[in-house]
C-alpha cells in the first residue's frame, strides 16, 4: 500500500496522481467530516445541517457541500417552492464512505484520552 504513495525518486506522489491524499485533502478539511457524517443520518436542509454540525458560517458551509457534491459524495435537491427550499443527502459514493469514517470516529474516541497523554507528555519535553 505504501509502496503506491512513493514515487519512481523516492518522494511521496503528488496530491493530484494519489488517490489517498486526494481523498483525505477534502476529509481533512474543517468540516467536510462532520457534514458527511450528519448527512449519513438522513437527508437535510441547509439550516437544518447547518445547526447541527454548529460553529460553521453559511459560506463555509456552502463551499463545503459544493465540494462534496463535486465529489460525488453529497447530491443537492433543489424543491420548487417560493422561496426554493434545497435539500442535501449522501450520494450512493457517499454512504460508502460511512462505514470507514465511522471505523475511524470509533478509533478516536478510544484513544483520544492516549492521544492527549502524549501531547502532554510531548509539550513537557525539555526545549
Amino acid at each position: 500500500m505504501v509502496q503506491k504513495l512513493i514515487g519512481p525518486r523516492g518522494d511521496f506522489t503528488a496530491a493530484s496522481q494519489c488517490p489517498v491524499r486526494d481523498v483525505l485533502d477534502r476529509l481533512g478539511d474543517a468540516w467536510s467530516f462532520l457534514v458527511v457524517l450528519r448527512l449519513s443520518e438522513g437527508p437535510q436542509r441547509f439550516n437544518a445541517l447547518k445547526r447541527s454540525v454548529g460553529g460553521v458560517s453559511q459560506r463555509m458551509l456552502t463551499v463545503t457541500l459544493r465540494s462534496l457534491e463535486r465529489d460525488g459524495l453529497v447530491e443537492r435537491r433543489v424543491f420548487p417552492t417560493t422561496p426554493p427550499q434545497v435539500e442535501y443527502s449522501l450520494s450512493e459514493l457517499g454512504h460508502s464512505l460511512v462505514g470507514p469514517m465511522a471505523e475511524l470516529t470509533r478509533w478516536a474516541s478510544a484513544n483520544h484520552d492516549a492521544v492527549r497523554g502524549a501531547r502532554a507528555r510531548y509539550d513537557a519535553l525539555p526545549g
